[in-house]
């Protein structure tokens, strides 16, 4: 049997595998996309490509405007500017940084929320309690592709007179009761960053069925621009390129294939992981349409061998870069750390979970047999905890365990995420 690398064995893998690899589809169609981009001369401004993306994306999700963006950090603040939100918005902590600076940086505040343990989504019963005369609306995230309790929030935004948006960075392909992601709501938007299931390289959507808020982020996306030297709304820049469209067409092209990808690699997490002691992968409602781009571990420390942290870095000597997500939580992160030091307290559920989530990698560049290796690696880690625990005391994988990214990042730059194109 192999030693486990934090014991003094060869690593498992000898190129690093990440959470969140580039998607990529047909290379050779997307490379032939890119050839027309550039010999017809449009590469930006609603070209053909970024048009048909749109009514692609809108199709397949069943709404009537799809407004293409950059990225969904401004296709968030362009929807927040859009639907005429201010003052105080309700959204939960945990969730990338990017929802909480979406408002904050328009000058709205962000309303932390806590979590229902079991969804990891906000929890509508404590939405009420902290809904002030300040407050204008709340923004729902979909985490991990699994859908918030829409209609529980609509309630209250119905009832309150709020605006209700969600951030549906994680779940594009995804349904609720039958219902696709993206129709719900005053708006949704998606993220097609590399880390997602399909991409555009970088960039994100805004839906709607509402004709109001689509024509008035239409004009913001492209800076209040209604016709040649005509502004007429306050605007930024905010287009998707017609390269980065070609790449999304690449991925709708493959968006069957890599969510079977995606369905065998969990399916095969499950097998291999599924009756370990203190460790338990979030379930999908297989009755829904999922991505299962989130293959999603909790620790629990009371009955687990090792707690998240040495696991991590059991992981990371083995070059599978695992990662913790959403972690400590937007509340304990600048500025909102300074700003609301006590949101802590209103929060027990999100910094419980925030400590024991382990996201692992899948996607079309791992296989069933990387992850039957990661399963034995977890096993035999959690077998040999006592030994394991030691050996982490001198390593310094334990208290930075995102260190062995900056190495391979040198090693192996072409498995970065954020730079791996082709």
């Amino acid at each position: 049997m192999r030693k486990l690398a934090i014991l003094g064995g060869p690593s498992a893998f000898a190129e690093a595998l990440h959470v969140g690899r580039p998607n990529m589809g047909d290379k050779t169609r997307l490379m032939q996309r890119i050839q027309a981009i550039v010999d017809g001369g449009w590469l930006t401004n609603r070209g053909p490509s970024v048009v048909e993306f749109e009514r692609q994306v809108g199709e397949l999700i069943g709404v009537k405007h799809c407004i293409a963006v950059c990225n969904a950090t401004v296709g968030l603040e362009i929807a927040i500017r859009a639907a005429g939100l201010r003052g105080e918005v309700i959204v939960p902590s945990y969730t990338f940084i990017a929802t909480a600076h979406a408002l904050q940086w328009q000058e709205i505040t962000p309303v932390f929320c806590d979590i229902d343990p079991a969804s990891h989504n906000i929890d509508p019963k404590l939405v009420a309690r902290i809904i002030t005369p300040r407050t204008t609306g709340l923004i729902g995230v979909h985490v991990w592709g699994r859908p918030c309790d829409v209609d529980a929030l609509q309630d209250i935004a119905d009832h309150y007179e709020l605006t209700l948006l969600f951030d549906a960075a994680h779940a594009f392909n995804c349904s609720h009761k039958g219902r696709m992601i993206g129709t719900f709501g005053k708006a949704e938007v998606f993220s097609f960053h590399a880390t997602k299931v399909i991409n555009t390289f970088e960039g994100g959507a805004i839906v709607t069925n509402d004709d109001q808020l689509a024509g008035r982020a239409r004009l913001m996306q492209n800076f209040g621009f209604r016709g040649y030297d005509d502004v007429v709304e306050l605007g930024t820049n905010g287009k998707m390129s017609e390269v980065a469209a070609a790449m999304g067409l690449n991925g709708l092209e493959a968006i069957n294939g890599l969510v079977a990808k995606n369905h065998a690699n969990y399916e095969a997490y499950l097998s291999c992981l599924g009756a370990v002691p203190g460790l338990s992968l979030i379930p999908y409602d297989h009755r829904e349409k999922n991505n299962y781009h989130y293959v999603v571990a909790e620790i629990d420390e009371g009955e687990s061998a090792l707690s998240r942290d040495e696991l991590i870095a059991v992981l990371h000597a083995e070059n599978v870069l695992a990662r913790k997500y959403f972690w400590p939580g937007c509340h304990n992160m600048m500025p909102y750390k300074r700003l609301f030091p006590d949101a802590g307290i209103l929060l027990p559920a999100t910094e419980a979970l925030a400590g024991r989530v382990m996201v692992l990698p899948t996607g079309t560049d791992v296989g069933e047999a990387d992850v039957a290796t990661i399963g034995r690696i977890i096993g035999e880690a959690l077998a040999n905890a006592r030994e394991v625990r030691l050996a982490l005391k001198s390593s310094p994988l334990l208290s930075a365990p995102h260190s062995l990214i900056s190495k391979f990042d040198a090693r192996f730059p072409r498995f970065d995420p954020s730079r791996r194109i082709l």
